[in-house]
């Protein structure tokens, strides 16, 4: 991919940055001359990929990896603190560390609930609590989240899943209103079917079709290379050929 300039220097911290949509973000930004710090709750993972894009990185660009269960509030403010210390600093926040469970409400256990909302919403707020004063002080600063349409259609064994969504997206748009004369813009993506093995991992399934990874990193970078007076604040994707039913 060519250079953007404008993410030469930029200071970028994404959660659930190993595998799926937060692995292709940290490639992306790293590709563009950003540095970044990508979180994940397997250590050695984290170390491991961390290496890798330390290795692709250019110029003074930083590289870090850090441990972090982000549904503990005290480990996401250890880990805001930390990629601040390595980087220098922090412009954007990318929330992307999410899992999905889908089981009726009358097999849930409270366990599988809690794992779910405490993933997909807790940690965007613990995360976006810690960096809001490290964003204030950036020039261009950025909270993005990844939301998804099951945060405006609901399904059938999707109850936690939904929940944790639909607050996510009311979640952005309230901070969107509350941060943006700060000079934080808010913005949140709401993907469809994406091909990250998320929600039907059988080897054999045929993804082609789906939303890839990277078509949502070239998402973050559209929105990183927005100008200053712009905010896109809500963006819904879809894949443009779904199997026909």
């Amino acid at each position: 991919m060519d250079r953007t300039p404008d993410l030469i220097g930029r200071r970028i911290l994404v959660t659930g940055g190993t595998r799926g949509i937060g692995r292709a973000v940290a490639e992306a930004v790293v590709a563009h001359g950003a540095s970044v710090a990508i979180a994940a709750r397997s250590e050695d993972d984290v170390r491991a990929y961390a290496e890798e894009l330390a290795a692709r990185g250019a110029g003074d660009a930083r590289v870090s990896g850090i441990r972090c269960d982000v549904r503990d509030p005290r480990q996401c403010a250890d880990l805001v603190e930390r990629a601040v210390e390595a980087l220098g600093g922090l412009d954007v926040l990318v929330n992307n560390a999410g899992i999905g469970r889908f089981e009726p409400v009358a097999e849930m256990d409270p366990e599988t609930w809690d794992a779910v909302i405490g993933t997909n919403l807790d940690a965007v707020f613990y995360c976006t609590h810690a960096a809001i004063p490290h964003l204030r002080r950036s020039e261009d600063a950025w909270v993005i989240n990844m939301a998804s349409l099951a945060g405006k259609n609901a399904f059938p064994k999707g109850a936690a899943y939904n929940a944790s969504k639909f607050g996510l997206v009311g979640f952005s748009e309230a901070l969107m209103q509350e941060v943006r004369h700060d000079g934080i813009r808010v913005s949140y993506i709401m993907p469809g079917s994406v091909a990250t093995g998320f929600s039907h991992p059988e080897p054999d399934t045929d993804d082609a079709w789906k939303i890839q990874p990277e078509d949502l990193a070239r998402i973050v970078l559209d929105l990183l290379g927005t100008a200053g007076r712009t905010l896109p604040s809500r963006i819904e994707v879809r894949p443009s050929r779904p199997p026909r039913r």
